[in-house]
């Protein structure tokens, strides 16, 4: 099948064309024209399928009702549009880039596949919060996770690095960019992850505050007279390293930080420390780990990121080797002697919808 890739970020829809083999035929980028995507761009890119065979849609929110990849129909999207309430802020993207590619391809088959979906393995004590259970049964109130597409790739590509397909290889991946989050895999199934009931909970972010106390939620809206817009706005937009540096990019206050800029180096520092901090936690979920996978635009590329992180946790086994910390390419990045082995993989959320949409399809 040749498949073109669709995801929908906040500002544009990112397509790419795969041929049978998975190479990259074509890329594009569409960006949003007022509240919507700019179709006569859209339709340009996309005029006439160009022997596309089938289109598959990144999808951020799939409840517990799409567990997998699924083919897009009316009743699907519909379901999917009343799951947005669950993801306000990335549900309504996704499905306007799926109006907007159906209405120009209408004759090829649509699939969607979801970031929530690689989480559906998390046994009942990792996704149950301790809340009233009036309050679960009620409004289905649950941790999801998220990056699971990018978590899903990472740990397969970790197993064939270390030649452990099919064992119970214990992989601790880290997604880190925008936004970052952290997955127990044990085995190739998800038993733990950073991100919850929202994307907002676990890890600072670039614009996300990641844990916060709930009582601090509530203080500012009892106390401070904030509303609850106002709060949401604060803590998923302008908290993160740009609440503490001032800056969401993580490049801009690494170079802050060598200046001596004291907000940025506490910036570095409370990244950091969250991180090897929710590391920990997800290899002590599984009892163990056999592999620490950095990925995502900064675990791939933020070369002194990894070090520092690393450097903080040889008591689990871990060590990095400066010169393959410094190579390229999916690789094993560990010393010799490390007892637990670190390693770079490069996000491809792309090569993951494609081997699940293949799978889908060649069992139908």
């Amino acid at each position: 099948m040749r498949l073109l890739v669709v995801n929908a970020g906040s500002r544009t829809l990112k397509l790419t064309v795969l041929d049978a083999l998975d190479r990259v035929i074509t890329k594009a980028n569409v960006e949003y024209r007022g509240s919507a995507f700019d179709t006569s761009l859209l339709r340009e890119v996309l005029v006439g399928g160009d022997g596309i065979d089938g289109v598959v849609h990144r999808i951020v929110h799939g409840g517990t009702i799409y567990t997998g990849a699924v083919r897009l129909d009316a009743g699907v999207i519909e379901a999917l549009d009343q799951l947005s309430r669950l993801a306000p802020l990335h549900q309504p993207p996704s499905l306007a880039g799926i109006r907007a590619v159906q209405a120009i391809l209408p004759s090829i088959p649509h699939y969607g596949c979801f970031d929530t979906a690689f989480h559906v393995t998390l046994p009942p004590a990792a996704y149950t919060y301790a809340i009233p259970r009036d309050w679960t049964q009620q409004y289905g109130v649950r941790r999801f996770g998220f990056h699971g597409l990018s978590h899903a790739y990472a740990s397969r590509i970790a197993a064939e690095l270390l030649g452990r397909e099919g064992s119970g290889l214990r992989v601790v991946t880290a997604h880190l960019g925008g936004g970052s989050s952290l997955a127990a895999v044990k085995g190739g199934l998800c038993v733990d992850t950073t991100m919850g009931f929202t994307p907002l909970e676990g890890l600072v972010m670039a614009t996300r505050s990641g844990d916060v106390d709930p009582g601090l939620v509530l203080w500012l809206q009892t106390c401070s007279g904030m509303s609850a817009g106002a709060v949401s706005n604060g803590l998923e937009r302008h908290s993160g390293l740009l609440g503490l540096a001032g800056h969401s990019d993580m490049r801009v206050v690494r170079d802050a930080a060598k200046s001596g800029d004291a907000d940025a180096r506490l910036a570095l520092d409370i990244f950091i420390r969250r991180l090897r901090a929710g590391i920990a936690a997800m290899a002590a979920s599984m009892g163990g780990i056999d592999a620490l996978t950095f990925t995502g635009g900064v675990g791939e590329n933020d070369v002194a990121l990894r070090l520092e992180t690393v450097a903080g946790l040889g008591f689990l086994g871990l060590d990095v080797d400066d010169e393959r910390n410094t190579g390229s390419g999916d690789r094993d990045i560990s010393t010799p002697g490390a007892t637990v082995r670190t390693l770079v993989v490069a996000s491809r959320e792309d090569l993951e919808m494609a081997r699940q949409v293949r799978e889908l399809v060649s069992l139908s």
